[in-house]
């Protein structure tokens, strides 16, 4: 961590477009800048019906931003919008220091919290496809300006090279994507193939879902008070208290405005919901911007194909809002808190409801002397009543189980 943070200005346009959620997004705005280790010296706002061609926000205010750049000694200018790579030059002349946007704040932050290959290899290709079309003037302006956010990942030497190592570059991080990809692939098709229940965490980005993760499965992943704390998909085992064992996968948080590089980049860890039984939407039960969170994750799983898997909302954070006042807006739902064991009992029953809706109910005759079939029984469906029946030497179980399980029986 930088012992000198630095002096961000954030920029945002109120329009005709985004007034509904622009004081959200512009908190937000602030939020990820402190996660990229920045210090907000000054927010700059404009209300327009549309925003500036030429700079996105008017002449004057263009002017103003000069005086409050030279006034508080700022090191960078954050705009709430995506700026063209025009835009992006002719403010960076004007202003005489580094502009970025909020995509390109994005892509540094999870280039700060990459970990695996893989999500470090995703994260150069979004930035590296982002950059691509914004390279002039950029090599000049950094070399000049030095490093720092907004530079992180490929770094100031690639920003420099020409377009053809760049294109290069990509075609090479996509071919190795493709092979770790096709490695991730086995391993799902050999998950699917066993029978196991498979349920995803999704959820807007700082919602809980990594506490929930080792809540349920000592999982011990990162779970601070931070956005984007988790970028690499990890999947766990939970044993259920009647034995079943299911996996859980914890993904890459969601945000408004999610840039289009990074879901393109991430689509691979994006298919792990895909082949998911169950997905658990987490949800700050006390952020206020909830709605807001809660839409753009719903919104995103319409754009990635997953709105036919089962959802269970889980309101997170309940020991911060008061339960009797909570009013619920997705269904079916459950409102707990990952920092207490009654949370865990909470989930774990609405968790077990919603998978007795979604499995088939099995009846089956098991051999006193077939203890490992009982025990198998045990750990791979979800076992109601087990009674021992001493004429026929025989365990009688009843209990729900996946459709192409052995334990169901095929019409």
């Amino acid at each position: 961590m930088r012992k000198n943070l630095e002096k961000v200005i954030l920029v945002g346009v109120e329009t005709e477009e985004n007034y509904t959620y622009f004081n959200s997004s512009m908190r937000e705005l602030e939020n990820l800048t402190q996660t990229a280790q920045g210090e907000v010296v000054f927010t700059l706002t404009q209300k327009r019906p549309r925003v500036d061609r030429q700079t996105l926000i008017g002449k004057g205010k263009v002017e103003e931003l000069i005086q409050l750049v030279d006034a508080y000694e700022a090191d960078l200018v954050i705009f709430n919008h995506e700026l063209s790579p025009r835009q992006n030059q002719l403010l960076a002349e004007a202003l005489d220091i580094k502009v970025i946007d909020r995509v390109q704040l994005i892509l540094d932050i999870f280039a700060m919290r990459a970990r695996s290959r893989e999500g470090k290899l995703q994260v150069e290709l979004a930035q590296l496809n982002y950059l691509l079309p914004r390279l002039i003037g950029q090599g000049k302006q950094l070399s000049r300006l030095g490093g720092g956010i907004g530079t992180r990942g490929p770094g100031e030497t690639k920003l420099e090279s020409d377009r053809r190592h760049i294109h290069n570059k990509i075609t090479a991080i996509k071919r190795e994507l493709k092979e770790v990809s096709a490695h991730r692939e086995r391993s799902r098709k050999k998950r699917h193939s066993s029978e196991l229940f498979q349920i995803g965490l999704i959820g807007y980005t700082n919602a809980g879902k990594s506490t929930i993760l080792n809540l349920l499965t000592t999982a011990g992943t990162y779970s601070e008070d931070q956005l984007f704390a988790t970028l690499d998909p990890l999947t766990k085992k939970w044993q259920l208290p009647q034995g079943m064992i299911v996996t859980i996968t914890d993904t890459v948080g969601f945000i408004q405005q999610l840039p289009t590089q990074l879901i393109e980049a991430f689509q691979s860890t994006l298919e792990e919901s895909k082949e998911m039984d169950l997905l658990l939407h987490v949800v700050d039960a006390s952020a206020p911007d909830r709605l807001q969170h809660e839409q753009t994750v719903v919104e995103l799983l319409n754009d990635l194909d997953l709105e036919q898997i089962p959802v269970l909302t889980v309101y997170n954070k309940s020991d911060q809002v008061n339960e009797n006042d909570f009013i619920p807006t997705l269904f079916p739902n459950v409102l707990i808190s990952a920092k207490n064991l009654n949370g865990k009992e909470r989930l774990t029953k609405a968790v077990r409801e919603k998978m007795m809706e979604l499995l088939v109910p099995y009846e089956a005759e098991i051999p006193s002397n077939k203890g490992q079939l009982l025990s198998e029984a045990k750990r791979h469906t979800l076992l109601l009543t087990e009674e021992y029946e001493e004429q026929k030497n025989v365990y009688f179980v009843k209990g729900f189980a996946k459709e192409e399980s052995k334990w169901v029986r095929k019409e």
